[in-house]
Order: structure tokens, then sequence, then C-alpha cells
């Protein structure tokens, strides 16, 4: 099957949701734009550390003295429901992450997860790179999104990012791991229920 790559530049709407209810989350990124709606899964890990990631980036360039905002613009965080129906396209395996200098972008590329690995085995490593890499474009590839957002756009989608990922089940105060609304069984409390 051919591969299939999905560019926005820039969408119309670049966004990080879920599906489900909290414990049985279904992470997606949606890219829009030009009447195309893109709808990619990921891990809910995957989508932190590309907040986190982003953040970074957008830290360090512009330290470097570029014009990028400290902060999402006001109002300018998309709190608005993924687009349905959610169609998937694939499943995220690697994410890469980049800046380009000349147009003054954030490109965020997400490909899809092959048969080798497994999108939770490091993201420190597999899931955002510091670099995009323009080999992703050769024909046996994987199925890849590729999106470019302006800095202001990247805070905003980071920051949403992350309260998408904080609004799940709430921790446990004594172990950290999610509380179903019964509770959880703590390690903490020896195996009793919490």
């Amino acid at each position: 099957m051919p591969r299939q790559i999905f560019v926005f530049d820039p969408p119309d709407r670049f966004v990080a949701g879920t599906v489900g209810q909290p414990g049985e989350r279904t992470f997606f990124l949606q890219a829009s734009g030009g009447g195309r709606v893109t709808s990619v899964a990921l891990e809910k890990i995957q989508v932190t550390v590309l907040a986190d990631k982003v953040t970074e980036l957008l830290d360090e360039v512009r330290r470097r003295g570029a014009d990028v905002p400290a902060l999402a613009p006001p109002g300018s965080e998309d709190v608005a429901p993924l687009e349905q129906p959610i169609l998937e396209e694939f499943r995220v395996g690697t994410m890469r992450l980049a800046w380009d200098g000349e147009d003054e972008v954030v490109i965020v590329e997400a490909l899809a997860q092959t048969g080798d690995e497994s999108p939770a085995d490091d993201p420190d490593e597999d899931d955002a790179d510091d670099e995009a890499d323009d080999t992703s474009d050769e024909a046996d590839g994987p199925d890849l999104l590729r999106v470019r957002i302006s800095a202001g756009a990247a805070r905003a989608f980071a920051q949403r990012a992350l309260r998408v990922v904080a609004a799940g089940r709430p921790p446990c105060p004594l172990c950290g791991l999610p509380l179903d609304p019964e509770g959880h069984v703590c390690p903490r409390q020896n195996g009793h229920r919490h």
C-alpha cells in the first residue's frame, strides 16, 4: 500500500484531544484545513512529551533571540472538541519536532507506528526529536502527518495538550496512580482499596 503523507502548512486547526471517559480515553492529534481533517491516534505519554518538547524548543529559540512569544497569546487556546466523525488514519509511533528559522515556524511530524516499535518504549528518544528529517518524504516510509505552525499557535497547542492530559483521572494522593471513581488498589496501602 502506498505511503500516505498529510501536510498542513499551515493548518486552520491543530489540536490534541480525546474520545472516551477518563481511564478509557483514546488520544488524538487532529489537523484540519482546506476542507480536510486528519486524525491520528497516540498514547497519553506521547501527548505529554510532545507538549513538553514544543515548550522546550520555543524557550530555546526565544533564548537565542528569535521573536517567539513566552506564552500563548491570550484567547488563542482552542477549547473546542475534536471534529467529528473521527476517522483514525494511523497510530503514531515516532514523532519529530523542528524549528524552521527561515519561516519562523514549528514543524511537527507524526509517523505511523511500524511493526518493530512500541510508541511508549522510550518517549524521550522515540517521541520527539529536535530535528525533522527530510528523508520522511520517501515513498516507502511509514504514513506521515506534517504540520507547520507559528510559534504562537505552537504555544497554544502545548497549553491545550497539557490541559487535555490533566483532565483524566485524578492521581491517588498516596501513590500517584490514577484513581477510578470507585477507588483503586493502592500499593502504598499494601493492596487495600483507597
